[in-house]
């Protein structure tokens, strides 16, 4: 799944691909596109100028002339491909944008849960969205207080775009190995200095994330076709990528223990037994040995 070192390279191409040309053509191809962007939508948006591209946590937004939005959520398995019109259509292409000069962009998505909406000016308004975390807002005082005021694992919680935004199941995975917490940990009984532990982990996760392809997922792409391919990310192995995320039975990269995959609220985490204990108190004993 996208999350958003992904999202936010996703954007980049985007930027450089359409910012500043008009929109010839918006057409769905799939029924469930087609219910998101009906025909009179598809017509608003022709002849407008892309103005910018920008992320909200996972969400892409295409702001185009005169105030109206395009917004763009990849789901689970989205992505973009860039071609010439004319050329042959990428494999599980969705929704196509032609642009005036001759750009075509397609959304490729093989399960189908990408999402487009069109919104007139003024209509859009994101959703309930804590801080980004590689911003300055993303502070270790706010998460003391957001934490406290929860109940439950600690796994789940980062996975609530009102607690912070673009966190997806890896790197939460990846951040809590990071800071050698327990993904069961309850979030209230966190200790300040553990708090600011996961603060810096998913800041570090996510700022050396391999964002240019996920999981060296094939999107029907040519690579001859993409200028953002990077054939090499493709070839590099995911266990080689992640600390522990996908790693259940392999070694600590840490420690040497046995990684172990832990199912919470229908998504798998994985951790460390030895580095990330679940018991606060033992682990506060020993931090204060440190």
């Amino acid at each position: 799944m996208p999350e958003l070192p992904e999202v936010e390279f996703a954007v980049t191409r985007l930027r450089d691909a359409v910012a500043g040309r008009v929109i010839a053509s918006l057409e769905p191809f799939h029924p469930a596109q087609q219910a998101h962007l009906p025909p009179a939508d598809q017509r608003a948006a022709t002849g407008c100028t892309i103005e910018r591209v920008e992320r909200r946590a996972k969400i892409q937004l295409i702001a185009l002339s005169g105030g109206a939005l395009l917004e763009v959520h990849f789901r689970m398995t989205g992505d973009w491909v860039f071609t010439r019109v004319g050329d042959p259509p990428p494999r599980h292409e969705r929704v196509r944008l032609e642009t005036t000069d001759g750009v075509r962009v397609s959304l490729v998505d093989s399960r189908a849960f990408c999402v487009v909406r069109f919104h007139a000016p003024g209509a859009f308004a994101l959703p309930d969205l804590g801080p980004e975390p590689l911003t300055d807002a993303f502070t270790v005082d706010g998460l003391c207080e957001a934490l406290a005021r929860r109940r439950g694992p600690i796994k789940p919680a980062l996975l609530d775009q009102k607690l912070v935004a673009g966190v997806g199941n890896i790197y939460a995975s990846e951040a809590l190995w990071e800071a050698r917490i327990h993904p069961a940990a309850a979030t209230n009984r966190l200790s300040r200095a553990r708090v600011a532990r996961l603060r810096d982990a998913v800041r570090l996760v996510l700022e050396t994330a391999p964002a240019e392809r996920y999981y060296g997922r094939d999107t029907g792409n040519d690579a001859g076709t993409d200028p953002g391919h990077d054939a090499a990310a493709d070839a590099a192995p995911e266990q080689e990528r992640w600390r522990v995320y996908g790693r259940e039975g392999e070694p600590c990269r840490r420690c040497g223990a046995t990684l172990k995959r832990l199912p919470q609220a229908g998504r798998s985490s994985f951790y460390c037994p030895r580095c990330q204990r679940r018991d606060p108190q033992r682990e506060s004993q020993r931090e204060a040995r440190r």
